[in-house]
């Protein structure tokens, strides 16, 4: 395959955001086993003699979601979208924190901000993770990101680990390899060494599904896929994500860098550990419904953005996916507004099958600044006619 032109493209990924930001707060916790996604019941309290009583995951009853866990959380096997009763079972002693969003943005805000001093082509793809096209910006590989890790950690006093490649695709496996903390640098003349050996659900966009039915082909490896028949990955996959499969098991990938600060649509999805029935799996896919929700509405919040047509994206076992979508008769960024629309989606396509990913977005996209100062000329005009 013809590898394309160089360029140095960075993923950077903050270090289990959301919980290293509660460690800032309570720095006491650190080396702890800590998982985020308690309700108001989890908040600390400060006791007499100056210390803090945390609650413990083992007191939790509820259908709540992991929203994130430490690193020691995750080594007791808890993770992002669990069920919290079975996060319980798993690390009994963990400590539970409650969401603080408010906190999480203003600490996006300011370790994007600290980046963009120094590398301002930057794509925004969430909370706690950002693209970087460093092809016209001076200096030495290493070196420029050891600027920008330094440049967040004085910003913020956070870590992040970030992968450098020639593309978003390679970056973004590079940025996971050595965490936390990590800095990893790729070309196209490393994938035989650096990638090859990895297991092919490190490559963003497959999941456990396409990785359980690859395995059944005896490809477990990036190597092996690379080495992959086409017509034996086109029969099991279909020709479109076969050819996908092909090209990115040989580190090609060509899609920019995205600056645009203007989205047409905002979503958030999730890919299940395994796959679940809307009947036997209610519970947890309540959870995690809700949890996806909640983080799609705080996106909005944090772009200053607010939609009228949510929708949802289904798929199925067998790969096939669904979407369907409703306009709203004003535009929102509201968690529970978003999660009412979405469950009316919900309710309109078919559920006897199990389920591998489910996602929520919303479209029709405003400025909330602008929808402000027009509620604002419309108040006046009123005013005016009195």
């Amino acid at each position: 395959m013809t590898m394309p032109a160089a360029r140095r493209i960075a993923h950077l990924d903050m270090d289990a955001f959301y919980a290293s930001v509660e460690l800032l707060r309570y720095p006491e916790l650190r080396g702890r086993p800590v998982v985020i996604g308690g309700g108001s019941t989890a908040q600390p309290r400060q006791l007499a003699d100056g210390t803090r009583q945390f609650a413990l995951l083992r007191d939790y009853v509820g259908r709540g979601v992991v929203t994130t866990s430490t690193y020691e959380a995750r080594a007791l096997g808890v993770f992002s979208a669990m069920g919290m009763m079975k996060a319980a079972a798993l690390a009994p002693e963990a400590v539970l924190l409650p969401t603080d969003f408010d906190s999480y943005r203003r600490l996006s805000r300011q370790f994007k901000a600290a980046v963009a001093s120094i590398a301002p082509q930057i794509e925004d793809r969430g909370i706690d993770e950002i693209y970087l096209d460093l092809s016209e910006v001076a200096g030495e590989t290493r070196a420029l990101a050891q600027r920008i890790k330094q440049a967040v950690k004085d910003a913020t006093g956070l870590s992040c680990s970030i992968g450098i490649a020639p593309n978003k695709l390679l970056a973004k496996i590079c940025s996971d390899l050595e965490k936390p903390n990590g800095l990893t640098i790729v070309s196209h003349d490393d994938v035989p060494a650096r990638i090859w050996p990895l297991p092919v659900r490190k490559i963003n966009g497959i999941g456990p599904k396409a990785s359980e039915r690859l395995a059944m082909l005896g490809i477990e490896t990036v190597a092996q896929l690379a080495a992959a028949e086409a017509h034996l990955l086109q029969e099991h996959f279909g020709l479109n994500y076969a050819e996908w499969l092909r090209r990115v098991a040989h580190g090609l990938d060509e899609r920019p860098v995205v600056t645009s600060s203007e989205p047409k649509t905002i979503s958030r999805e999730t890919t299940f550990e395994r796959d679940l029935h809307a009947k036997q799996d209610r519970a947890a896919l309540s959870g995690i419904f809700t949890d996806l929700c909640t983080r799609l509405a705080a996106d909005l919040l944090r772009k200053r953005c607010i939609g009228r047509t949510v929708g949802i994206k289904l798929r199925y076992a067998d790969f096939r996916t669904v979407t369907r979508d409703v306009t709203l008769p004003h535009a929102t960024a509201d968690a529970a507004a978003i999660r009412r629309a979405a469950g009316e989606c919900l309710r309109r396509v078919p559920l006897e099958q199990r389920l591998r990913l489910l996602g929520v977005r919303v479209s029709a996209l405003s400025s909330m600044d602008e929808a402000a100062a027009q509620r604002a000329a419309v108040q006046g005009e009123l005013f005016a006619s009195l």
